[in-house]
């Protein structure tokens, strides 16, 4: 029971985790913690993005490659770091944004579980990484399964916004239907790409505009405090 703590996620991809592919990539990635590899995030986190936002409740979707190579820092929403761990360089980018866009003044911390817990889906497309290794588990099976979690969305929701930075969030969003939901485009918050278009994108005002526009609640993308001995909001 992968999503037991995912109930409405469980159901729509209970087939899609009996698949082969899929049992093929948990066997490998038991093989190499037996091989005394350090995989990222722990085990708990792996699908940490599905279980703090249900399918239910997804408002939008920010799409990330993969997760943080480094020890302490990834828990399985994309862009975020866990309390206590310095913000990383795209993050601090999108923080930027927000406050040229929105007014809200950087956070301290890179911790961004309230976004999660208020229905933007932080999903990267590959969920798991081998320690200072990056894009270590590409192509093993985990951008199928990401590829149906936005299928789903894409199918069972309505007016979801999503947001795809970079190319290679912009090519795995290629099947959403735009007649149905809102797709903003910009290049990625890495530093390496942020002032070609990243930094003025407006995004989440765009988005916050499109969601009340259809009767739902804004994101309030002030982040709280958080206890950076706990990780938890305040």
């Amino acid at each position: 029971m992968l999503l037991q703590k995912a109930p409405s996620w469980q159901q729509a991809l209970n087939a899609e985790l009996k698949a082969p592919y899929m049992q093929e990539l948990l066997h490998l990635l038991v093989a190499e913690r037996q091989q005394g590899k350090v995989i990222y995030p722990q085990t708990s986190d792996w699908f940490h993005a599905l279980e703090t936002t249900p399918l239910d409740d997804v408002k939008v979707v920010i799409l990330g490659q993969d997760p943080y190579h480094q020890p302490g820092q990834a828990h399985g929403l994309c862009f975020s770091v866990q309390a206590g761990v310095k913000v990383p360089p795209s993050l601090s980018n999108i923080y930027k944004e927000l406050q040229t866009d929105l007014g809200i003044v950087p956070a301290s911390h890179g911790y961004l579980e309230s976004w999660a817990q208020q229905g933007v889906l932080l999903l990267n497309a590959v969920l798991t990484v081998e320690e200072s290794n990056a894009n270590a588990h590409q192509g093993k099976g985990w951008e199928q399964f990401t590829d149906k979690i936005i299928n789903i969305v894409n199918e069972q929701c309505e007016h979801v916004v999503f947001m795809l930075w970079g190319s290679y969030a912009q090519k795995k969003g290629t099947m959403i239907d735009e007649t149905r939901h809102l797709v903003l485009k910009a290049p990625h918050p890495s530093p390496l790409s942020a002032y070609r278009g990243f930094l003025g994108c407006r995004h989440f005002s765009q988005a916050n505009s499109y969601l009340v526009t259809y009767g739902q609640r804004a994101i309030d993308w002030q982040l709280p405090n958080v206890n950076n001995t706990q990780g938890t909001l305040l």
